[in-house]
């Protein structure tokens, strides 16, 4: 209101000169507020009181309305009386944070000092350039930890695998590492997890046979054989394709279906002698013939494994000896 009456223009004000007072000067300073004469048309003091209110507040109490006065209706109206109280009554007070949405804290192996994570492959390393400069380096040496102890200590490779996913969380790369070394590790609940989340985020399917895997260790073969059927399968490369036959073969296993277990892996690829992936199927398929008891074709083809297995990756040459 003083905002108002201060912007009001001056010839608003009446004009006429102020008359004479018969009260001394010298007793008060001098106004520039000139006074009304008696031919004034503004309404006397004496007629106010018979002036009733109008407005959108003319029917509420004085000490109901707002302190600043107006419609409480109006935008940007005020929201508290005279009292300090709320119109809207009694606001409650914020809740506290849910500690279940919290990022709990997880336990951190620690890394050597000799690990700096420019060990770390370059384009492993580029997959983490969306992070902060000192996350990325986090990360990538606990990547590094992870490959280091992956076969010395696979239960230290997968704490570090944990480690890395939880600092970045939404990498593919990070998320599948994390899952292989938790498959290693035998945790194949987490593994499925971080392999699915791995596969949500890139699309990729070449984790699809170890999926399939962690699913016959926590005792779902049929799950497994699913996988080993879903549509996914025909865009895995060749070596994938053969790991999905092996693991599918197991899960007709557990089930006790021993002939189909031999019969999944009876393929034309038997007969490949230069892919890595060939020692693998080679062994696999002798001893399923050797479950589901043909012994005599189970040693010819230990002997055709062992052929193939100079370094001595697998028992094959044992495993005919013993048959």
């Amino acid at each position: 209101m003083e905002e108002r009456r201060n912007s009001r223009p001056p010839s608003d004000r009446p004009s006429t000169p102020r008359s004479s007072s018969s009260r001394p000067a010298a007793s008060r300073p001098s106004s520039s507020r000139p006074t009304s004469s008696g031919s004034s048309s503004r309404p006397s003091s004496s007629s106010t009181g018979d002036r009733k209110p109008t407005g959108p507040n003319s029917q509420r109490r004085r000490e109901d309305l707002p302190a600043r006065g107006g419609s409480t209706a109006r935008p940007g109206a005020p929201r508290q009386m005279r009292d300090g109280s709320d119109l809207r009554g009694t606001r409650p007070a914020p809740m506290d944070r849910d500690q279940s949405r919290l990022r709990p804290r997880i336990f951190e192996p620690d890394i050597p000092e000799e690990i700096t994570g420019e060990e770390l492959d370059k384009s492993l390393r580029a997959e983490l350039l969306s992070l902060s400069a000192e996350n990325a380096k986090v990360v990538a040496r606990h990547l590094e930890c992870l490959a280091l102890y992956a076969d010395s200590d696979p239960l230290l490779a997968h704490k570090h695998g944990v480690a890395a996913a939880h600092h970045a969380g939404r990498l593919a790369v990070v998320r599948e590492s994390a899952g292989y070394a938790a498959y290693r590790a035998g945790f194949y609940e987490i593994a499925l997890k971080e392999l699915r989340a791995a596969h949500r985020i890139s699309g990729d399917v070449t984790m699809w046979p170890v999926m399939a895997d962690c699913e016959r260790g926590l005792g779902n073969p049929l799950k497994a054989l699913a996988l080993a059927g879903s549509s996914e399968v025909k865009r895995l490369a060749k070596a994938e394709e053969i790991e999905m036959r092996i693991v599918a073969a197991g899960a007709r296993r557990d089930l006790g279906e021993l002939d189909a277990a031999v019969v999944t892996l009876t393929c034309k690829e038997l007969t490949n002698e230069s892919e890595d992936w060939a020692i693998r199927l080679r062994y696999a398929y002798a001893d399923a013939l050797y479950a589901a008891g043909r012994t005599k074709e189970a040693r010819e083809w230990f002997a055709k494994c062992a052929n193939l297995d100079r370094v001595g990756t697998t028992d094959a040459e044992e495993r005919e000896q013993n048959l």
